[in-house]
């Protein structure tokens, strides 16, 4: 789809230090990127390169050590504690690698809770958290806790909570990661048809046949944007190293 409007999502020369002397760590240098309703962008890179922290910081889960991040034209860098947290339930969907699913809670209620939090009524949120598990291919297990569900299952309740409601940037950390091949497609299929319908999507991935879902590509190696535009053909260089 051709992604039109403002952007979604804009870094503007963000950096991020852990630490501070010798001992400090540049996950992210001067990293700008911008991503437009409808356009998925998939970030590659070597382990290691910054891509999980792009996605804290896009997501307002961290703050950069210098730039700026903007969702939908709001600095994040300017909101108060509350207005960040109603700003993440309402407008950014967040696929954790480690998925973190409340282990207390059903499957339903895992994907309701953001709604619920948000002021939604509870039998209103129930019913967009079944519709939500009903399109990634779980219907009927809404009552199962996480530990009642397989990896795979566990993994598609992460997804469902990132895509309930009026998402509109969802950032996935390696979202197929605990699933089969087949099942993996059909959550990257989600993933597309969500941005397809509005939403702008950036996808964490290694592997190359999942970005090829993705509208560019942007590759990150010692927290530097490499490439913005390079084609797929030219992963393996990207990745290896080789190419500087």
């Amino acid at each position: 789809m051709t992604a039109t409007g403002g952007p979604v999502l804009d870094l503007r020369n963000v950096h991020r230090t852990h630490g501070s002397g010798g001992a400090a760590v540049h996950a992210l240098r001067g990293v700008s990127l911008t991503v437009a309703p409808g356009e998925l962008v998939a970030v590659m890179g070597p382990s290691g390169s910054g891509k999980s922290t792009l996605l804290t910081l896009a997501g307002g889960l961290d703050s950069p050590t210098a730039g700026e991040v903007l969702v939908e034209g709001a600095s994040l860098g300017v909101l108060d504690r509350q207005e960040l947290a109603r700003l993440r339930r309402r407008r950014i969907g967040y696929v954790f690698q480690d998925l973190n699913l409340l282990g207390s809670l059903t499957a339903a209620e895992n994907v309701a809770l953001p709604l619920e939090l948000d002021g939604v009524g509870v039998r209103a949120a129930r019913r967009a958290a079944l519709a939500a598990l009903a399109e990634v291919g779980l219907t009927g297990l809404g009552g199962r806790f996480p530990d009642q569900m397989s990896g795979g299952q566990q993994q598609r309740v992460a997804i469902a909570r990132a895509l309930v409601g009026e998402r509109r940037l969802v950032l996935a950390d390696e979202p197929t990661g605990a699933l089969d091949s087949q099942t993996g497609e059909a959550v990257l299929h989600l993933l597309r048809r969500r941005v397809d319908a509005g939403a702008a999507g950036v996808l964490v991935t290694h592997e190359a046949r999942h970005a090829g879902w993705a509208d560019r590509v942007v590759f990150l190696r010692d927290g530097v944007m490499v490439d913005a535009t390079a084609p797929l053909a030219g992963v393996e260089q990207l990745l290896s190293g080789s190419g500087r």
